[in-house]
């Protein structure tokens, strides 16, 4: 195995979902870092948010519209990113959406979409950036997975359903990429104060018929043992760990950042 030094060379990072919420603060701290950037996001102002924060950083970016949907859309993403920059040498397939229901009116478009974005997403992009980093010799792959992703709660099937199977790639992706320098992990958050929790909150208040206070202190921080919703930069400092080079042994793992709530 030929193990290139990666060490003076300038890295590109490719970050889905980069535009809002924890995504983006992953992006910030990547460009902050020096590395080359792909974003991606779908929102209407996707493109000019991402123009703004390659020029606060001085960062040199490419923004895709790709829709995580689509498998063409992922491969042209990541052949427009070797094309820029050489190499995509760490993945951070951070997109992801949610939808809560009883199971008896969940839409059948939302499980389908569930799916596609927080899980099938997740492996036509390791496939496109695999041959890259394992002729290069490094690859660090990280999957935002979920509390979720090791326990599960009522009325959120899909999700579940779609981080237990990242988490089931993460272990098989690490066991292929063991010998080639490409660890492969999932970051496992609790609930963090991001667009997509504040929107979960207005889907639990009607599926409770509860305030917005009382879904925030006995439906979502009920099961951590520190009630307080998740640091995003404590999220953003796991990941930048597992993306280091000197993690070439942590690879397999479903890290827990959940307050404790999967202690129990």
């Amino acid at each position: 195995m030929d193990i290139k030094n990666n060490m003076t060379s300038k890295k590109t990072v490719l970050i889905t979902g980069s535009t809002s919420g924890i995504g983006k603060a992953i992006a910030e701290r990547f460009a902050a870092q020096g590395y080359q950037l792909i974003l991606n996001g779908i929102e209407p102002n996707a493109a000019e948010l991402s123009e703004e924060l390659a020029v606060r950083y001085q960062a040199e970016y490419l923004f895709s519209g790709a829709d995580m949907r689509d498998p063409s859309a992922i491969r042209g993403m990541v052949e427009a990113g070797i094309e820029r920059f050489g190499t995509i040498d760490i993945l951070v397939a951070n997109a992801g959406i949610q939808y809560v229901s009883p199971i008896e009116n969940f839409p059948d478009e939302k499980w389908d979409a569930i799916l596609a974005i927080n899980l099938s997403a997740a492996f036509h992009l390791a496939k496109a950036v695999w041959p890259g980093m394992k002729k290069n010799g490094f690859g660090r792959i990280i999957h935002m997975a979920s509390a979720h992703g090791l326990t599960a709660s009522a009325y959120k099937s899909a999700y579940v359903a779609s981080k237990h199977g990242l988490i089931g790639l993460t272990k098989a992706l690490a066991l292929e990429g063991a010998g080639h320098n490409i660890t492969v992990n999932a970051v496992c958050p609790g609930y963090v104060h991001t667009p997509i929790v504040e929107n979960q909150i207005a889907d639990q208040m009607k599926a409770h018929q509860m305030s917005r206070e009382e879904i925030i202190e006995k439906v979502m921080l009920a099961k951590q043992a520190v009630k307080e919703f998740v640091s995003i930069d404590l999220i953003v400092d796991v990941v930048m760990m597992l993306a280091d080079e000197k993690a070439s042994t942590l690879t397999g793992v479903a890290l827990p950042v959940d307050g404790g709530w999967t202690a129990a």
